[in-house]
């Protein structure tokens, strides 16, 4: 039951990610930018249409094969997780199922769209780099990840402690 979720959870990420790709190659690359969320004058959000050959804030630029594998590596390590703690918590499921999906998006922008990722949110109220919906995915897992490390998982270390010192 809990390949099937997982199964059904990453496609439709990965659609997801897939149809605003395709919608943002078609509509933003004419144009460049389309501005999305203003308060006032001020720009929050805007829509803009970004090549990356790189990852993350565009590092390793150029090296398609090095990302392509490393990313093929890391999609690996998490389904082995996902496998193996597929029941030990609904947070940590979600999490890998997330950062799968994610690293699968940008692994097809990767090999069939010659080592360029598609990025189209551009966040203005700072200046910070252009990101996707995977990288949304991604981004959110691992800190989902880090919540359940940092938080949930010595609560649950604990419970099961004491219970153990009960019999």
């Amino acid at each position: 039951m809990y390949i099937l979720i997982s199964v059904i959870m990453i496609a439709v990420l990965v659609a997801a990610d897939q149809i605003i790709k395709f919608w943002a190659a078609g509509s933003l690359e004419p144009v460049g930018t389309i501005p999305f969320w203003r308060i006032g004058n001020q720009k929050i959000i805007d829509f803009t249409y970004v090549e990356n050959d790189g990852a993350v804030f565009g590092s390793f630029g150029g090296k398609r094969i090095v990302l392509i594998a490393v990313t093929t590596i890391l999609v690996g390590v998490c389904v082995y997780f996902l496998y193996r703690y597929k029941t030990s918590s609904k947070l940590m499921f979600i999490s890998l199922n997330m950062i799968i999906a994610g690293g699968i998006g940008n692994w097809i922008d990767r090999v069939f769209r010659n080592g360029l990722v598609i990025d189209y949110i551009e966040v203005k109220l700072f200046n910070f780099a252009v990101f996707n919906f995977a990288d949304i995915c991604i981004t959110l897992g691992v800190a989902f990840i880090l919540i359940y490390i940092l938080f949930i998982e010595k609560r649950d270390d604990k419970k099961e402690e004491v219970a153990s010192n009960a019999k």
